[in-house]
């Protein structure tokens, strides 16, 4: 099967980080991504810098990106002010962070539901307007950092509304690392059954990302989210940990006979890069290990 990884670690990856890397460097990590192959690269958070320093400058990081052929390059976005900057700077693709919980809602952007709802099928008719492709991530979508348990129920309730405006997929995303498989499955095939094309967002908070990622692939999920070296982690959930890492998640998919048409090689070298950019180890395993032919070959 062929399947489609977005490496969100110029954006997720890097959001939650000590150190913050210039504009200049974030837009070489995307460089550095796409000439390894990655189709899809999330490539600014286009938020308040105040709120979120290490997203400063996601104009600079976007018209600094040296276009590859074929690669989507995306920005994420909490609200109508923050897609128009994304459109302005010339992303390919918006992917509209949405929040499944009434404080999650509150917390990490100041909305409600009701709006969010509202604002996604805005986004989607705006999108088709201005060319470019727009995703809507469900965000604590297993799990929320200050309600508990979401009720699958819950989620698929907003997917079917969020779906119903056509946007080029849903993500679900486990934002604090909470998911099981067994409630992967159940979410991806209730999706699914809509038509819409169904992404996956996981973190390794309690060591289920893999486990998670697999069940996703199973069940459907044709679209997976992870980050260079597993760094990451939402600043505004509290003990949020890094997303899966692109490298180990690449190397288990080609040893399952997987296609994602990224050079693991050439991949494994950019998260030895950006651990030397953030001058710290970082907790993916690959790009340490090493690959191994007969099994990802």
């Amino acid at each position: 099967m062929r399947l489609e990884i977005v490496d969100v670690g110029p954006r997720d990856g890097l959001q939650n980080e000590d150190e913050t890397l210039s504009p200049q460097t974030r837009a070489e990590l995307c460089d550095r991504l796409a000439a390894a192959g990655v189709p899809r690269v999330e490539a600014a958070s286009f938020v308040n810098p105040k709120k979120v320093p290490q997203m400063a400058g996601a104009e600079e990081v976007v018209t600094g990106i040296q276009r590859h052929p074929g690669t989507v390059y995306a920005g994420l976005v909490l609200n109508e002010k923050g897609y128009e900057r994304a459109v302005e700077a010339g992303v390919d693709e918006v992917r509209y962070a949405f929040p499944v919980t009434e404080t999650f809602a509150k917390r990490n952007q100041n909305t409600t539901v009701a709006d969010a709802t509202e604002l996604s099928g805005r986004l989607v008719e705006r999108a088709r307007l201005d060319g470019v492709r727009v995703s809507i991530t469900l965000s604590a979508a297993f799990g929320c950092p200050f309600e508990g348990r979401v009720e699958p129920e819950v989620v698929l309730d907003i997917a079917e509304r969020v779906g119903a405006a056509k946007p080029d997929e849903i993500v679900l995303a486990d934002t604090i690392g909470v998911g099981v498989p067994k409630g992967v499955r159940e979410l991806v095939g209730g999706i699914l059954s809509s038509g819409v094309t169904v992404g996956c967002h996981f973190h390794d908070t309690r060591n289920t990302g893999m486990a998670n990622a697999i069940a996703a692939v199973e069940a459907g999920a044709t679209v997976l989210d992870a980050s260079v070296g597993g760094t990451g982690g939402c600043p505004f959930a509290p003990q949020a940990t890094g997303n899966i890492a692109t490298e180990d998640l690449v190397y288990l998919l080609h040893g399952m006979g997987h296609e994602t048409g990224i050079d693991l090689d050439a991949l494994i070298e950019c998260a030895q890069w950006l651990t030397d950019q953030l001058g710290k180890e970082l907790p993916g395993q690959v790009h340490k290990a090493g690959n191994f032919e007969p099994v990802a070959g």
